[in-house]
């Protein structure tokens, strides 16, 4: 009888052991990439655009933030002049008008002109500064670490209109939409201020610490946190529209999101700190799918349909060290090629050459967008590195800009460049 009992004991004690053990594996183990082959999908009219475009006023471009220009600028480039930001620069300028508007790490922003390099202005305006100007009508809207804050400026003269100071640090490229202007904040609040007078409109309360610049089409904002939730905000009160969840990782850790998206194709595409790639609908939040690219990923999204290209989303990662090309509508990979270092910034497309940069070598590296060929190297970049105005390129060193003029083959190149066909096997910026 009692060798029965002990038996029975034991044996009930096993079969709890392997509960908790297989529960446990539940709990831990990495949740699968999805695939909802039923998700809606539009056809993009992206490689129709007008080339020559002259501004590039926001970062990313765009209020969508896709960072593609349909433009027929290609390497190998010389460099035209190249101006000290005398501090480190995280985040690419913005262009409108004949100057470049850009802000050094250590909060000093300056306007330059495009066609020489002269600068028409220098002033501080912050302590600490990891985010992009936007620009919008003779405004320069600006979103600061520290302090807190989101200012106004006059694009002429740099001087304040006003400011709005923050219960939270912020490095939420600020965007414009009509009246409104719209930034994250760490304290985990979106914001929409009134354009000319800083006065808040709305502020709408998310999961999570928002350090991702708000991308916007159709009245609606879409940014995600660091609660691992993505989050479709209406631009006219703030209401939220919908919230969906990353798959995030291992051991229960959450996907952060600290890219900044792109809406595209009727879809949200944006990278995540658990190393996925996620492609939401746009109107409903489900999840057409999500792929896995290797390490952490902080860098935002590229995404575009040029005349050689089908529908792709592009990103680089940061502890994988590769740049991903993506099939927009099924997130499966196209091709991806060895960076060399860990990208932390996003990459631009501009024509059919795609650029992206790496911590590690600090050089920007160019390839074809149809097929990750390397085509052209430049040594300085090492995070948001490259915008353009359709005929130069401007690219963001780690302390310089420079602008690039392209030059026939066979001319030959200079100031840091590599010719075409050599092969190459501190955090933040998205």
């Amino acid at each position: 009888m009692w060798q029965n009992h002990r038996v029975a004991v034991l044996s009930g004690v096993a079969i709890a052991l392997v509960a908790v053990i297989a529960g446990g594996y539940l709990v831990l183990k990495r949740p699968a990439d999805v695939s909802n082959e039923g998700a809606s999908f539009e056809l993009s009219d992206q490689a129709q655009a007008a080339v020559g475009v002259d501004d590039w006023p926001l970062y990313g471009l765009n209020r969508e933030r896709t960072r593609y220009l349909p433009a027929s600028t290609k390497p190998p480039f010389r460099v035209a002049w190249k101006v000290n930001g005398r501090k480190l620069l995280e985040y690419s300028p913005v262009l409108a008008g004949g100057s470049l508007y850009t802000i050094n790490n250590n909060g000093e922003a300056l306007s330059i002109k495009t066609r020489n390099g002269k600068i028409r202005w220098r002033r501080e305006v912050a302590t600490r500064n990891a985010s992009s100007p936007a620009y919008s009508d003779g405004w320069l809207y600006v979103a600061n670490l520290e302090p807190g804050q989101v200012i106004g400026l006059n694009a002429k003269n740099g001087v304040e209109r006003w400011k709005r100071r923050l219960p939270g640090r912020t490095e939420s490229s600020p965007i414009v939409v009509g009246d409104k202007v719209i930034a994250g904040c760490e304290c985990g609040t979106l914001y929409a201020f009134d354009r000319e007078t800083g006065k808040t409109i709305w502020e709408t309360d998310l999961p999570g610490e928002v350090k991702a610049a708000p991308a916007v089409s159709d009245g609606v904002a879409y940014v995600g946190d660091y609660a691992g939730v993505f989050s479709a905000v209406r631009v006219k009160d703030g209401e939220v529209k919908w919230q969906s969840d990353s798959l995030g990782g291992s051991f229960g850790i959450a996907g952060d999101f600290y890219s900044t998206a792109a809406v595209a194709f009727g879809r949200v595409y944006v990278a995540s700190k658990d190393g996925r790639v996620y492609s939401f609908e746009k109107d409903t939040g489900e999840l057409a799918w999500s792929q896995t690219a290797g390490g952490e990923l902080y860098a935002g999204i590229v995404a575009a349909d040029t005349p050689n290209t089908e529908p792709t989303v592009y990103v680089g990662s940061y502890a994988g060290e590769r740049f991903y090309a993506l099939d927009a509508r099924t997130g499966e990979e196209r091709w991806s090629v060895a960076a060399q270092g860990p990208i932390i910034g996003a990459a631009s497309l501009i024509g059919e050459t795609v650029y992206f940069a790496n911590l590690r070598t600090t050089h920007t590296t160019a390839v074809r967008a149809s097929d990750g060929e390397q085509v052209w190297t430049f040594r300085d970049g090492a995070y948001n590195p490259v915008i353009s105005d359709g005929k130069r390129l401007y690219l963001t060193g780690y302390k310089f800009i420079y602008a690039l003029r392209p030059v026939k083959q066979g001319q030959g190149d200079s100031g840091g460049t590599e010719s075409k066909g050599k092969k190459k096997g501190g955090k933040r910026a998205g």
